[in-house]
């Protein structure tokens, strides 16, 4: 069964308040380590071995990124690795596809913020979605929601961007804001492309003030990472952040 979400148009986005993507594009762009601060540090390949998440874990402890985050089997790692550094370990649930059950998501959810992750960045059912399929888009994202805001942690929401049509990438903003999400987020980095301004801009413009939007997926370089915050992003996913805040002319 469908239901009925309101979709903001052109002119509704514009009036959303909240947010002042320049003013904090500016501040985030300030120094290296404010620009880490809006980073989270990403290894997400499947390959990765136990000496590469060790490796980011440290980094991101060095450099002061948002988040480590890494896949589901490597959380507990994480966690021993960042402990007493303030730096919080991300994962990824329903990854990469978000074709998983629901109830799926939901438990994989559970189990990562038991062991110690506190951003967990799921992936929307994206073939529910295109079926017009809202209420059950809107109860599985609630699910993860629900485990996850109990136990402190956050979401973020990824919408797959790429694959999506505007009208859809509307839809899918607002159902994940109305389920209770923290951010909604571009991509997995895993699909056919990924995060584009115009695709941030228009995220924002759904989202004002209400919640974060991620930009994440083909961020490589530090003007990557400048559009993006200027689009209205205040989080960078990226597995080049290293490199991105070493490109800032400041420290």
């Amino acid at each position: 069964m469908s239901t009925q979400i309101h979709l903001l148009d052109e002119e509704e986005e514009q009036e959303v308040p909240g947010f002042d993507a320049e003013g904090f594009a500016m501040q985030a762009l300030l120094s290296r380590r404010t620009l880490a601060a809006a980073i989270d540090h990403t290894l997400l390949k499947p390959e990765a071995t136990q000496e590469q998440v060790i490796r980011l874990c440290r980094e991101a402890a060095e450099y002061g990124f948002a988040c480590a985050m890494v896949n589901p089997t490597w959380a507990a790692l994480a966690h021993a690795e960042l402990a007493g550094t303030g730096i919080p370990v991300g994962v990824v649930v329903g990854f990469p596809l978000g074709a998983s059950l629901g109830t799926t998501k939901r438990e994989e959810a559970l189990a990562l913020v038991k062991i110690g992750a506190h951003d967990v960045d799921m992936v929307i059912n994206i073939g529910l979605l295109k079926s017009g399929e809202n209420q059950a888009m809107l109860q599985e994202i609630q699910g993860v929601v629900e485990v996850a805001h109990e136990a402190g942690a956050i979401v973020k929401v990824t919408l797959e961007t790429c694959l999506l049509t505007v009208e859809e990438k509307l839809r899918a903003s607002e159902l994940a804001i109305a389920a209770g999400a923290d951010f909604i987020k571009t991509s997995t980095g895993f699909s056919t492309s990924g995060a584009t301004p115009e695709d941030v801009a228009m995220m924002r413009g759904v989202a004002g003030g209400r919640c974060g939007v991620k930009a994440s997926g083909g961020i490589r370089t530090l003007a990557d990472a400048r559009r993006m915050l200027e689009a209205g992003a205040n989080r960078i996913g990226a597995s080049a952040s290293v490199v991105i805040v070493g490109e800032l002319k400041t420290a």
